[in-house]
């Protein structure tokens, strides 16, 4: 019995390397005959992906759309776009946090400028917008852990909201990034929000876009990046690096994490009584592989 696996586990190791040099053979083939018809040779063909078969979105915003022109003129992150306020972001955590989480705080901190934590020994949340609308806060970010882990994200835009619930999951800390690139410096990033193409997903990156002040200092060579991938938020911040007139060298600084959107609240945090814009529904909405909603 143990001889007969054996010779059928190796009968399917030479299937699959004869599999895979067939496919080889063919794709040189065929790279022969583009270069043999030049110019003429017919256009390659698109692969398929769950991005590019993504289902229509009714709320996919249009640039040039006046009624999208008018709502960013209007919504509660107007001021910060008309340069009328400068971000100052106070950085808190849930209960009693634990190392892990507060030094997530912290490299979050050198991230983000202007940003200042503040450990809660108790201190309802309620308690603590009212303090930060008085110092001049423009946002607050609570970081909650569940068994030692950062699990969640709530950031809520001063005075009079958005807030918005994200789950967190895959933090990596600086010191768990494999090659990463020497500490970051002071200088003001760059900020990227990649594919947030429909209204709620434009609500959500102007929320990010609004924690950094308006002026990046190139000098520094770094970037805060904001992708969002099938209603994956990623977040990487990266410094690069000119090797030559040419080529262009990254290095990861860290810390990453990924942000999964729960829920959209009117106004500032309300757990029992806030109006929500937005709420994810597992079973009505995730029927199909394929929509997206950010």
């Amino acid at each position: 019995e143990i001889k007969n696996k054996q010779r059928r586990h190796f009968m399917f190791l030479r299937w699959k390397q004869q599999q895979r040099k067939e496919k080889l053979a063919l794709k040189k083939k065929r790279r022969k005959e583009r270069e043999a018809l030049g110019d003429k040779a017919p256009p390659k063909a698109v692969p398929k992906t769950i991005e590019n078969q993504r289902v229509y979105d009714e709320t996919t915003v249009d640039p040039n759309d006046e009624e999208v022109a008018f709502d960013e003129a209007t919504d509660e992150f107007a001021p910060y776009f008309n340069r009328q306020t400068v971000p100052k972001i106070l950085i808190t955590t849930s209960d009693r946090p634990r190392g892990r989480t507060v030094r997530f705080c912290e490299q979050l901190a050198t991230v983000i400028p202007n940003s200042h934590v503040y450990y809660r020994r108790g201190l309802a949340l309620k308690r603590i917008i009212p303090q930060c609308i008085a110092r001049d806060f423009t946002d607050l970010i609570v970081i909650n852990e569940d068994r030692k882990i950062p699990n969640g994200l709530v950031l809520s835009h001063l005075p009079d909201g958005p807030t918005a619930h994200f789950r967190m999951s895959s933090v990596r800390l600086r010191k768990e990034i494999k090659r990463k690139g020497k500490e970051p410096t002071e200088h003001v990033p760059e900020v990227i929000l990649n594919n947030f193409t429909t209204r709620l997903g434009h609500s959500i990156g102007r929320m990010f876009a609004a924690l950094f002040p308006h002026d990046p200092q190139f000098i520094g060579r770094q970037v805060a990046t904001f992708h969002n991938q099938r209603d994956y938020i990623f977040f990487r911040f990266h410094r690069y690096i000119f090797k030559s007139e040419k080529k262009v060298g990254i290095q990861e600084l860290g810390p990453r994490f990924t942000l999964k959107l729960r829920s959209l609240q009117k106004g500032t945090f309300d757990s029992k009584f806030g109006e929500y814009e937005w709420i994810h529904k597992r079973r009505e909405m995730d029927t199909s592989r394929r929509k997206f909603h950010l």
